[in-house]
């Protein structure tokens, strides 16, 4: 699995430790710029953008912009992409992304077409490479990096992780457990589109090892199971760390495709019953409002003591 933790933060005694590169495709469009600039105020290291036709100009009299990945990746040598482009191209931004040797691509664009994804992820497995999304907030290490358009208000440096499909709870949630005591460590928005680049049982792979992970907390909705294939993981591996979960639409009517496009119940199959049950076999408690997070995590912790 790759180091996720090493792709954002870097190990000790790298020429760019703690200040990873950061490439910003659309960078001159009115959501690419807003980010972008939000990134770098937080103190994310943003290298170049990538704007076709727009290359030698600077975005904001600082950010070098060229016409192609391929050229920003051999200036600047970065290794981390993230896209503010509108779905239709997000399939050739991603290839050229990839092609070009980016390792973490952070798709922030909706409604990608299926297809579209499924191609991305199958050059990405041939790459070695991560994709966090479509449809995702972005992922970060609080007080270090923020590649994506979470509000950094919520978060705040710690040591539990915090996986998420659903973009405002894993800020109301993140926000909870900052008030609560409980920093994080690094949270990843999964994404809510049907298929994601990064499932929450890869996300767990990601940060399970990360050192002094103390927690984890895993906001989940219905639709899919990917919840129950992150439980049954959790289970086999004998991952022993404090682990609570949210489950999102719990009273959502079946067969009614509510906000994401993944939240979907069908019969039984995907619904917030089956994933509560299975998150119990695992021993992990699911609380029935985001505010109840922090409260059964530190039970959690008490009881690990």
């Amino acid at each position: 699995m790759t180091d996720i933790f090493g792709l954002l933060k870097g190990k000790p005694g790298e020429p760019d430790y703690e200040k990873k590169g950061v490439i910003v495709q659309g960078i001159t469009g009115s959501y690419g710029s807003l980010h972008a600039a939000n990134m770098i105020a937080y103190g994310t290291n943003v290298v170049a953008g990538v704007t076709p036709g727009k290359g030698g100009q600077a975005w904001n009299d600082s950010v070098p912009i060229y016409n192609t990945m391929q050229e920003a990746v051999d200036k600047t040598n970065a290794k981390i992409s993230i896209i503010f482009v509108p779905a239709k191209f997000f399939l050739g931004a991603a290839k050229e992304a990839l092609e070009a040797g980016i390792k973490l691509l952070v798709a922030i664009p909706e409604h990608v077409p299926i297809r579209d994804t499924m191609e991305t992820l199958e050059l990405a497995n041939k790459k070695g490479a991560v994709v966090i999304g479509p449809n995702t907030p972005g992922i970060m290490i609080p007080e270090l990096i923020k590649i994506g358009i979470m509000p950094p208000m919520p978060f705040k440096a710690g040591k539990i992780a915090v996986l998420s499909k659903s973009g405002t709870l894993l800020y109301e949630i993140s926000d909870a457990l900052t008030n609560a005591g409980f920093g994080q460590s690094i949270t990843i928005g999964i994404g809510g589109d049907p298929i994601n680049g990064t499932r929450l049982i890869d996300a767990f792979e990601m940060v399970k090892d990360i050192p002094d992970l103390e927690g984890m907390v895993v906001v989940g909705e219905i639709g899919g199971d990917s919840e129950e294939i992150l439980a049954q993981r959790i289970i086999d591996s004998g991952f022993n760390k404090p682990t609570v979960a949210y489950i999102a639409g719990r009273a959502a009517p079946k067969e009614k495709r509510m906000g994401h496009a993944g939240a979907i119940v069908m019969g039984t199959y995907g619904s917030a019953e089956s994933k509560i049950s299975m998150f119990n076999k695992a021993n992990i408690p699911v609380a029935k409002r985001p505010a109840e997070v922090p409260v059964l995590l530190a039970g959690k912790m008490e009881k690990s003591d």
